[in-house]
């Protein structure tokens, strides 16, 4: 098992997170989507919450009423490379801290983390039950309007995980190096088996 990192984080912590590293998570993270961003970025929709050293988490949750609360039923990750455009100025703005999601995010995002330090972390897809597991309550729920796996979730969560980090704050980014070994590994096979592209 990997650190526990509590949330909120302070700089100094999330600058100790280095990738390839597996933490989990403990404390409020909110889900934030394509919606969320386009919403605060794009239509300039002021955010209901205050997301400074926190965790977003790319995730579309399941969830239920159950009197007048909402249950977390599933919550997996969402490709995060759709939110590749907006991420950098996402984690300018806000201060968010931590943004979890599955699989790579590019130059922009790795540039914000460095920059902004921040660090971007993978959960593993078809989860999402054992995202759930960790889910200890739904505190609340911004922009429901947007439908419920859009919405802003509030969730309280203990050890949320595993997470692998992939970008950390010193720009190294884990997606993009294993990318690049597997490219130059390519090469020198084909190069051995004498076949040329």
């Amino acid at each position: 098992m990997g650190r526990v990192i509590y949330l909120p984080i302070s700089e100094e912590e999330v600058a100790s997170l280095k990738a390839g590293e597996v933490v989990y998570v403990t404390g409020t993270l909110v889900t934030a989507r394509d919606a969320v961003h386009a919403r605060f970025l794009v239509d300039g929709v002021p955010l209901p919450f205050d997301l400074r050293g926190l965790a977003i988490f790319h995730a579309g949750p399941v969830m239920v009423k159950s009197g007048s609360k909402w249950v977390c039923r599933s919550i997996g990750p969402t490709t995060s490379m759709r939110m590749e455009y907006y991420e950098y100025e996402f984690i300018e703005r806000t201060g968010v801290r931590l943004v979890i999601g599955k699989g790579g995010m590019g130059n922009r995002t790795t540039e914000a983390c460095r920059k902004f330090k921040a660090v971007y972390a993978i959960f593993p897809g078809g989860c999402g039950a054992l995202g759930a597991e960790a889910v200890e309550e739904v505190v609340g729920v911004g922009w429901l309007d947007l439908g419920i796996p859009e919405a802003l979730w509030v969730l309280r969560v203990k050890e949320l995980g595993p997470l692998i980090v992939t970008i950390d704050t010193l720009g190294n980014n884990l997606t993009e190096s294993v990318k690049s070994f597997a490219r130059a590994r390519s090469r020198y096979i084909m190069k051995k088996l004498e076949i040329s592209t």
